[in-house]
């Protein structure tokens, strides 16, 4: 199913709001092994699972009322056991993978009904808006809200893994799709793509990439399509205004280099659902410790305000940077693998049938479905 016309389509009547079409030419990937693509996914779901139950605390409260969390907090959804249960972040991401298995490629009409039909946990405002315009029977493309929050940003590890081990112009337009259905912003689109061509080329490297390789190659994909943005920062006494790039140039790559504390990065520009916050949050994190699968979950996790969010975007990095297997034994075996209240196991069934559609020989050692 190849999307291209439609973009074509869109871009030109500008009802897709980007400043130009993903026009990337994408290297060969190298060979990735077996479980990349299970690897995001999975790893998108622990840090969501590991985040939820104290979504928007700041770190200090956190940290006061939970020490450093490590591991699955109890969940109430759970029965109060330690398991780790999705919020929408495992969930949008989860059944836009299986839009994408049933009709064989990306079908927004499909997708939006599926999103529209299910009950969200943790359902965000620009969620919200986009299914209130569409259940009341908006034409699907006015239906998605002009928001750069990370609502679309998050799921887009289901792309790709969808179209690993091949990555393709196909790819890009179905990352800039799905994120127009929902979050039809520049910044949005622009993120949405970059990541996910980003995840495909985490996929074929054999060691971390270095530090300045993740603002760097972040901002020479989305800077074309952000364009001239005015965003402002909402922390108190930042004066910045301007795209997301120029900020992940100017503020963020220089503090990275810097040997300041993570934590204290990451206060500096706030670490919240906008993605002026959320993105250089993610790629401080990596950039400091993509090395290290569970030290990266750990400090999204208990150093961010969107907890859930910036660890799942983060889990999806490291899961396919590192594969599914180097993600703890510990926080793979205590996935729920649910996607909606009584479907345990669904996730792992999903990404069986992703490894059938590849032609893979599933991964040894994975959680049992069901």
């Amino acid at each position: 199913m190849d999307n291209t016309q439609t973009a074509k389509k869109l871009f030109k009547s500008g009802k897709l709001r980007v400043a130009s079409l993903p026009t990337e030419r994408l290297a060969p990937l190298l060979k990735p092994s077996l479980d990349r693509a299970r690897g995001m996914l999975v790893g998108l779901a622990i840090g969501d699972a590991l985040g939820n139950t104290t979504e928007s605390l700041n770190a200090n409260d956190r940290r006061r009322s939970h020490g450093e969390i490590r591991d699955y907090l109890p969940n109430a959804r759970a029965g109060g056991e330690r398991v780790g249960m999705p919020s929408d972040d495992t969930q949008l991401a989860a059944w836009l993978l299986e839009s994408l298995l049933e009709r064989g490629g990306l079908d927004v009409e499909d997708v939006a009904k599926r999103y529209s039909s299910r009950r969200i946990f943790g359902i965000g405002d620009t969620m919200r808006a986009f299914l209130i315009a569409y259940r009341a029977g908006t034409p699907l493309w006015s239906c998605g809200q002009p928001s750069a929050g990370n609502g679309a940003l998050m799921r887009v590890a289901a792309v790709a893994a969808y179209h690993l081990p091949r990555a393709s112009s196909a790819m890009l337009t179905d990352a800039l799709l799905a994120s127009a259905l929902t979050h039809n912003d520049p910044t949005s689109n622009a993120a949405c793509v970059a990541f996910t061509v980003m995840l495909c080329e985490l996929a074929g490297m054999n060691s971390p990439p270095a530090r300045e390789w993740w603002v760097a190659r972040f901002v020479e994909l989305a800077r074309p399509m952000e364009g001239p943005v005015r965003l402002k920062s909402r922390v108190p006494g930042c004066c910045f205004e301007g795209s997301l790039c120029d900020f992940l140039e100017q503020i963020v790559q220089p503090a990275i280099r810097s040997h300041k504390p993570l934590s204290e990065l990451l206060n500096s520009w706030h670490s919240a659902a906008f993605l002026l916050e959320t993105v250089p949050s993610v790629l401080a994190i990596l950039a400091r410790h993509a090395a290290d699968p569970e030290t990266a979950l750990v400090r999204a996790v208990n150093d961010t305000w969107d907890n859930d969010t910036i660890a799942a975007i983060v889990g999806a990095a490291i899961g396919s940077l590192h594969g599914e297997l180097s993600l703890p034994g510990r926080w793979r075996d205590g996935l729920s693998g649910c996607t909606e209240s009584e479907d345990d196991g669904r996730l792992f069934d999903l990404l069986s049938q992703l490894d059938g559609k590849l032609g893979r020989k599933a991964a040894t050692g994975l959680p049992k479905s069901g």
